[in-house]
């Protein structure tokens, strides 16, 4: 069997590729070891040595060791090296325990699952990293009073199941609020579902079936990267500037054969907090139609804009039915309400109707018949007026305690809408390493690195208003500002100047 260095070594990398060379290397690995030319017990070569063979830096070679890592590819022994895991499938031993007997792919997901922030669920520190909308917001009897009303009009009808498509009424309010905004489209147009979580996996199962790659920002949503694991798709991060995702980078990701579509967040992304301007929107539209892939557009603040002027959505501007648009409920109303939409134009729409009802029966009636007459009474559009009020109040509280407290070299944005502002941290912090002290002193928020596909380090965090009063937002700022310049004092470095995204 010829040396598994050799055999790495014969690899080819693009440093101009959408594709991190890192990724490119673990992608070779893999397909060896899914091959056979690996097998059960192989050991890679060290760090130091492949990079030099290959001309990268160390950290490359170590990034591509740990998604593999991740992934149960490999697994790394201290002072051994890391060597190939059996990939040799066997029959179930029937005494065996039932985490045993667990997919790969679900296994995959218990290993993203654990790279999550863990926050505490009691005590006095200031919640920075929640985008749950603050209970003090919900219209509770206004609300209440809907689902009365709903239930006094349906009766007994709004206990069946509802069918793939959703309740008819709620459909139209849909379509004639996102008609205001451009795109052009029917009750026919719109299925709805469970939230956007669930609008997320059965817009992504229309395009990508296992083993196919998707595009995504970088940093994205995680639910989003958990989503693509649990469905055997792989992610390829298109590298997020100051005005949107990289338009070359995603231009070359799409023209690859096996990247299916682009999953993307227009408008007041997360984490970052940002909204893509018209002429970046044209672009990547334009970049989409010559590649003839899909783009999967998630709205679910798009409700939420406090400050400067509405851009169309990505639906509103498509004329050749690439694009399906996700709508959300969760973030503008409450969470508990569990439904948003997916909106799509001809054929997609009797895939959508197919693999939702593969998935479930219908969604809950009451509630979406509450919605809707929620909607139309005028209650939501003034629940929204509040919102927004108070969310550019807490905006502003939180950007004032920024620009306080944070040290020298510290960049964050300055959302349109929606709940979060994303923060780059000054060399050589590391987000998740300031986690435990900013807890400590009393503040949480959602370090940069679960919003990476391969979960990297990262300067970067988000922190969000969603919870959080006026005062809290400038406390919790300022002791941010504390445990960040307290580490840089513990390790000085050459800083640039603050800049405001």
């Amino acid at each position: 069997m010829a040396s598994p260095l050799r055999q790495t070594l014969e690899m080819d990398l693009h440093r101009d590729a959408a594709a991190p060379v890192y990724h490119q290397i673990a992608d070779h690995i893999r397909r060896q070891v899914a091959a056979g030319r690996w097998v059960e017990g192989d050991r890679l070569p060290p760090i130091r040595q492949l990079a030099e063979r290959l001309g990268v830096n160390r950290d490359t070679v170590s990034l591509a060791y740990e998604e593999l890592a991740a992934e149960g590819v490999v697994e790394a022994h201290v002072g051994r090296g890391t060597f190939v895991r059996g990939q040799r499938s066997r029959a179930p031993d029937p005494g065996a325990p039932a985490e045993a007997l667990l997919a790969p792919a679900v296994e995959r997901l218990l290993d993203f699952e654990r790279g999550r922030a863990r926050y505490p669920t009691s005590g006095t520190a200031i919640p920075l990293h929640s985008l749950k909308p603050d209970p003090d917001f919900f219209p509770v009897e206004a609300f209440r009073r809907s689902v009365n009303r709903a239930f006094a009009d349906g009766g007994a009808a709004l206990l069946t199941y509802g069918g793939p498509q959703g309740h008819a009424d709620l459909r139209e309010v849909v379509a004639s609020r996102l008609r205001t905004t451009g795109v052009n489209i029917g009750p026919e147009s719109v299925v709805l579902c469970h939230g956007a979580s669930q609008g997320i996996s059965l817009a992504l199962r229309l395009f990508a079936g296992a083993g196919d790659t998707v595009a995504v920002e970088e940093p994205t949503y995680h639910n989003v990267l958990g989503t693509l694991i649990g469905l055997g798709l792989r992610p390829l991060p298109i590298p997020m500037r100051g005005d949107g995702p990289d338009l070359d980078a995603l231009d070359r990701a799409l023209r690859r054969p096996e990247v299916k579509l682009f999953y993307t967040i227009p408008t007041f992304h997360n984490p970052m907090g940002i909204s893509t301007s018209l002429a970046h929107r044209r672009e990547l539209l334009a970049v989409a139609h010559r590649t003839g892939k899909p783009v999967i557009e998630d709205s679910y603040e798009m409700d939420l804009r406090f400050a400067g002027r509405p851009v169309p959505p990505l639906a509103g501007l498509d004329e050749s039915g690439l694009v399906v648009q996700l709508v959300s409920f969760s973030k503008s109303l409450f969470p508990g309400v569990r439904v948003g939409a997916v909106v799509a134009r001809g054929r997609p729409v009797d895939a959508l109707l197919a693999v939702k009802h593969a998935t479930d029966l219908g969604g809950a009636l009451p509630l979406q018949a509450a919605l809707a007459g929620f909607i139309r009474s005028g209650a939501y559009d003034r629940h929204l007026a509040t919102m927004r009020r108070k969310l550019r109040g807490r905006r502003d509280a939180l950007l004032e305690g920024l620009v306080a407290a944070m040290p020298e070299g510290t960049r964050w944005t300055r959302p349109e809408g929606g709940y979060q502002v994303w923060i780059e941290l000054p060399e050589p912090l590391d987000s998740r390493e300031l986690f435990d002290d900013a807890a400590h002193a009393g503040v949480l928020y959602a370090p940069g690195h679960q919003f990476n596909h391969d979960g990297r380090p990262s300067r970067g965090l988000r922190l969000t208003f969603s919870q959080a009063g006026d005062e809290d937002l400038r406390l919790g700022a300022a002791r941010l500002g504390q445990v960040a310049r307290d580490r840089l004092a513990s390790a000085p470095a050459e800083r640039s100047a603050t800049v405001h995204m």
